[in-house]
């Protein structure tokens, strides 16, 4: 039960019921009211029933006005409450109301105000509304689209499992003398939350919630925070301020260690050819000296061979590295002291990232935000201006009542001020987003890097018999997947699809293959990992990077396999659908699969003639 103040400012998702007894003149407060309960963190399905008087002459318009917004909300996707105030900005509903009061008995009155319903919430009259309003009024083709898509599907195939989450929180805080107790399902209780975990989160100012001295319960996945005659749990997420805090002091601790770097073992790579993996760190701000703060920040891997040659190692390089055994370190020590790796490797990787990473991810940023920028600008102008034009207007005209001798119920002068603190208001917000615009580039640093050792290079010690049966192996796997890749090609474009290798980037697939768009929706790409095997195999070795992008993407990815007989003839491919279902153990980089029975489980697509 509340007045219409409770229109606005107010959350009450944990109401999902909601009744309009009243209804406001404006149509724009119905959905502000809407709004209260429709929130984050509603987990029900919200209902509103809005209570018209029957037989009455304003009750006929507004039930004109529902009925004309249900048609129009389906065929604008639900967004028809987006401009449902600005729809009626030339002809106010009040009036229409007022109307319909006055003379509503009249035939001629209800049908003009009908009329006008009908044709304040036309289909292209309010699209025409959401193109002025929109923050990029370009047209957009099929291939900037088709962009924009595949790089939402990238960055949704790299995200972070919830399981990795676990993983280094639990381990983590126990590091830092924090204890959690494994509960039901797969929450924990904590206890107590060290003071040096506290006390970070007031150093760094997290968020508004502090970090609390214990927790009942808390869990890493959205299906454990509610439990049946369980207490709510706190989902622990990157956000969360204990989780940032955590995160901090660890950064803190280690970050020698990862400046240090360490060697790692590529178990995938059959070359003889180490390299050096850098992560670089890249951060772009905004504003002035006295009010900057980061709007962007990038973490990428480049890849340095030992002549110097210096470009992009893919999203995830590090997820398929294993860190090197007792006896093979002893092996490598060797290759430590080898001079490309201290002849200004870094500085050399630095001047690349600067050329090459630091302009692409500036002009990405640069460009969205001074578009965001002038849009603001605009829409503070259109609504300050006009609000101190009326009241500066208002203002004279009430001065003249004075003058005439006649006392209003408002002075003149408070308009006159309210005008004033409005123009003030208007001249800090343009500072301000000047301020913003100042858009800049932090000088991008090395944070961490790690000398990379092929499986490959391990054979030079063994003998020539060795090397040679090791390098005929390698060729020979080159062979097969090469063969593999194009079966699975083939296979797509027979398909009408237009396949894309991307295999180098090592984002856990090899193929992004686009479907032709039909009925004008824009249909998923297939992200396909190909596995080339030889008549006969019988595992199937996925990696950790292909397993977490394959958990991300389940309807989206695909594994694609090829047999390959001695005369590179091939049979399938043959396609699985989420070929995995469950993550790997935090030391695994990679998972053995049988071949046989991926195979019964697969769908054959006949080889193009």
């Amino acid at each position: 039960m509340a007045t219409d103040a409770a229109g606005e400012g107010v959350n009450l998702q944990n109401a999902h019921l909601m009744v309009n007894y009243d209804l406001p003149w404006n149509p724009n407060r119905l959905e502000q009211r809407f709004g209260r309960i429709h929130r984050i963190g509603q987990r029900e399905v919200c209902h509103l029933w809005n209570l018209v008087a029957t037989e009455t002459r304003e009750g006929a318009v507004f039930q004109r006005l529902f009925e004309k917004i249900e048609v129009e909300r389906d065929a604008l996707g639900g967004r028809v409450f987006d401009v449902l105030g600005e729809a009626f900005s030339n002809t106010p509903l009040k009036d229409l109301l007022l109307e319909a009061i006055r003379y509503g008995e009249r035939e001629d009155v209800r049908q003009r105000l009908f009329e006008v319903i009908d044709n304040t919430l036309d289909a292209d009259h309010l699209k025409e509304i959401f193109r002025r309003n929109a923050l990029v009024e370009d047209h957009m083709g099929l291939d900037t689209l088709h962009a924009i898509k595949e790089e939402m599907d990238r960055a949704e195939a790299r995200k972070l499992q919830p399981h990795f989450i676990r993983a280094f929180f639990l381990k983590a805080f126990e590091l830092l003398g924090g204890e959690a107790r494994a509960r039901e399902g797969d929450r924990h209780e904590l206890p107590h939350v060290p003071a040096n975990i506290r006390e970070r989160d007031r150093q760094i100012g997290t968020s508004r919630q502090p970090v609390l001295r214990s927790y009942e319960r808390i869990c890493f996945e959205k299906s454990q925070m509610r439990v049946a005659g369980r207490t709510l749990a706190d989902l622990v997420h990157p956000a969360h301020p204990l989780m940032a805090s955590v995160i901090d002091l660890t950064l803190e601790a280690r970050e020698l260690a990862l400046k240090q770097g360490s060697v790692l073992v590529d178990p995938s790579d059959p070359g003889t050819e180490p390299h050096l993996l850098l992560i670089v760190d890249h951060a772009i701000r905004e504003g002035s000296a006295e009010s900057e703060r980061i709007i962007s920040r990038q973490l990428q891997f480049l890849r340095v061979s030992p002549d110097g040659v210096t470009g992009f190692a893919g999203w995830a390089p590090h997820l398929d590295l294993r860190p090197a055994s007792d006896l093979e370190t002893q092996k490598v020590s060797i290759l430590l002291e080898e001079p490309w790796l201290s002849q200004g490797l870094e500085r050399r990787a630095l001047d690349w990232a600067s050329g090459e990473l630091v302009p692409r991810h500036l002009g990405e940023i640069r460009e969205r935000r001074l578009r965001h920028i002038d849009k603001v600008r605009k829409a503070v102008h259109e609504r300050l201006t006009k609000e101190i034009n009326h009241l500066s207007h208002r203002a004279i005209t009430l001065q003249e009542e004075v003058r005439a001798g006649r006392q209003p119920r408002m002075q003149p002068e408070i308009l006159r001020r309210r005008a004033e603190e409005l123009s003030a208001r208007l001249a800090a917000r343009d500072k301000a987003l000047e301020a913003q615009s100042h858009i800049v580039s932090v000088t991008p640093r090395i944070v961490g890097g790690a000398v990379v050792v092929p499986r490959g290079w391990f054979a030079h010690d063994q003998g020539e018999t060795a090397r040679g049966s090791f390098a005929a192996d390698a060729a020979a796997r080159a062979r097969i997947e090469r063969i593999a890749m194009k079966a699975v090609m083939d296979a797509e474009r027979a398909m009408g699809n237009a396949p894309r290798d991307d295999s180098a980037l090592k984002c856990g697939y090899d193929i992004t293959s686009r479907q032709p768009v039909r009925s004008d929706v824009l249909p998923d790409d297939r992200l396909i990992e190909v596995k080339g095997r030889a008549k006969g195999a019988t595992t199937l070795t996925l990696t950790k990077n292909e397993i977490i992008a394959a958990l991300n993407k389940p309807m989206q990815y695909w594994l694609a396999i090829v047999l390959v007989n001695e005369d590179d003839s091939t049979e399938g491919p043959y396609y699985l659908q989420g070929p995995v279902t469950q993550a790997p153990d935090w030391a695994e980089v990679s998972k053995n699969l049988e071949l046989a029975e991926l195979l019964r489980q697969a769908k054959r697509v006949e080889p193009v003639p």
